[in-house]
């Protein structure tokens, strides 16, 4: 005897059903598995990043360990409206660097977001890019995998470079010709940096 058209209407809705229950189980099942994966390898990678703003070789610990938020007010002078980050970097216990979490929300995509690596000195130890959206092949130089542009900041410091502005606008460094809104956002950014940096040493050279 066939069945209804109610009953099979009824029984394609439970296969449907029970079809959807299983892949949810299967979905959920397979995020737990691999969730915890990609978190270790995303912080791997910032890990990565973060120790390529400070010398080869200078220091031994476990810079996402040593993070230390920093105020609402204090991230915002960074420009970042969402929080910051000062990492301290240590070599046998002693401090050797600071890495900064800070953005420039001027670039010609908009934000540009920056790791920024500073000796005890304040000067500048190494600069990359997190992320942008910069013109491909004409604004992605700020990115030192793309160009050789930012080791013009190297060893810079806030008090003998006052003026953290590109050529054009009357300041020291260089810029494409060009693609300037991105070199003057980015300089602008590694200015506030250092600057910060000058006016919080005493207090950053506290931190444990």
């Amino acid at each position: 005897m066939s069945e209804s058209p109610q009953a099979q209407a009824r029984r394609s809705a439970f296969t449907l059903f029970a079809f959807a229950v299983v892949c949810t189980a299967v979905l959920g099942a397979t995020h737990a598995l691999t969730a915890g994966r990609v978190k270790a390898n995303e912080a791997a990678a910032r890990r990565a990043l973060i120790g390529q703003t400070l010398p080869a070789g200078s220091f031994d610990n476990d810079l996402v360990a040593e993070a230390h938020p920093l105020s609402a007010q204090d991230a915002e002078s960074l420009g970042r409206d969402d929080g910051a980050r000062v990492y301290v970097a240590r070599l046998a216990g002693k401090t050797t660097g600071y890495v900064f979490e800070a953005a420039a929300r001027n670039g010609y995509g908009g934000r540009i977001e920056l790791l920024v690596g500073l000796s005890t000195d304040g000067a500048v130890s190494g600069v990359r890019v997190v992320s942008h959206k910069e013109t491909p092949g004409l604004g992605d130089y700020i990115d030192s995998d793309k160009s050789a542009w930012p080791g013009q900041f190297l060893g810079r410091r806030d008090e003998t470079d006052k003026a953290w502005k590109v050529k054009k606008d009357g300041g020291h460094f260089d810029a494409p010709a060009g693609a300037t809104i991105s070199a003057r956002a980015v300089t602008g950014a590694l200015g506030r940096v250092a600057h910060y940096w000058r006016e919080h040493a005493t207090q950053l050279k506290t931190l444990p």
